[in-house]
């Protein structure tokens, strides 16, 4: 069956336009005359910025609108941040497309040239609860032993950019991903730093794009040609960690995976009663699950 037109859901702000895009722009790559709709909404999590995911929902609150739409069959498709898709999706929904991976890496933002060394502590914007342990650890060494305390930060990327120039905060931390799809990974007024994915251990699914539609559209042949396998084994590998950890945003877990000559190395990092527990693992990439048992056993 030839397919002219697919309808994408996404969210109104402006990096999750400019990831609907991107794909939006692959199918037609793929499928010259295809036409693609994008249909915005705002989802209850864009709507309540004032509180933490956990307080009302989790991260289903970015993604319950878009399921109900696919299952009616307002829209085809619904693009997501993998790390924001919960792990269980709605009976007759699944993971239809992968695209490549972007930079997985978390990024400190800080105002130019300002010197956090002369603080007698530093305040950093952000609400991930697995940013907050990381950076609490890894500021003894930033700023040599000065308290780190974090305060709660959501909205989208240009708001807090805007509260950290306004000086609500000393620091930010925002995805690498984000950052570079939005164009904005070097504006003059901030200095960046990249933590790399063994010392900021980023969130599961960070930096990939989860396709979601209803089960049976992977084999359309305007979809899978967008399909990325080793971003899927990876996207695979981290969110069954996490399912076998029962882990969604209520606690501090980090898990990231990347393969090199056939083979998966996997970084993990939990924090749980006053415990935080590090794995650093390898393995075939054929013993997938054996791995992710691995991992979750250790963490």
């Amino acid at each position: 069956m030839k397919i002219d037109t697919i309808r994408i859901g996404t969210r109104k702000s402006a990096l999750a336009v400019a990831q609907t895009q991107l794909v939006a722009d692959a199918l037609i790559t793929v499928t010259p005359g295809l036409t693609v709709q994008l249909m915005k909404r705002q989802t209850e999590g864009d709507r309540i910025l004032n509180k933490p995911l956990l307080e009302f929902g989790g991260k289903g609150v970015f993604v319950t609108e878009f399921e109900d739409a696919l299952l009616r069959g307002e829209i085809d498709l619904a693009v997501h941040s993998a790390k924001d898709l919960p792990m269980d999706l709605k009976e007759g929904l699944g993971i239809v497309a992968v695209p490549a991976r972007e930079d997985p890496r978390d990024v400190l933002i800080t105002l130019k040239g300002s010197d956090l060394y002369k603080r007698e502590e530093i305040v950093i914007g952000t609400s991930s609860l697995r940013r907050r342990i990381q950076i609490q650890e890894i500021g003894n060494t930033l700023w040599k032993e000065i308290p780190v305390r974090c305060e709660n930060l959501r909205g989208n990327v240009q708001t807090r950019l805007k509260r950290l120039a306004d000086g609500d905060f000393d620091g930010i931390i925002l995805a690498a991903a984000g950052l570079n799809r939005l164009n904005i990974q070097s504006d003059p007024s901030f200095d960046y730093h990249y933590f790399d994915c063994e010392t900021m251990i980023p969130a599961g699914g960070q930096g990939i794009l989860a396709v979601e539609g209803r089960i049976g559209m992977e084999d359309w042949p305007e979809i899978w040609q967008i399909e990325n396998k080793e971003a899927r084994l990876c996207l695979t590998l981290e969110r069954k960690i996490l399912k076998l950890l029962n882990a969604g945003c209520h606690e501090p877990v980090g898990i990231y995976s990347r393969i090199e000559e056939g083979q998966f190395e996997v970084f993990g990092i939990r924090s749980r009663d006053n415990q935080i527990k590090r794995i650093h693992l390898k393995g075939k990439t054929e013993e997938l699950d054996s791995l992710a048992e691995e991992a979750a056993k250790r963490l």
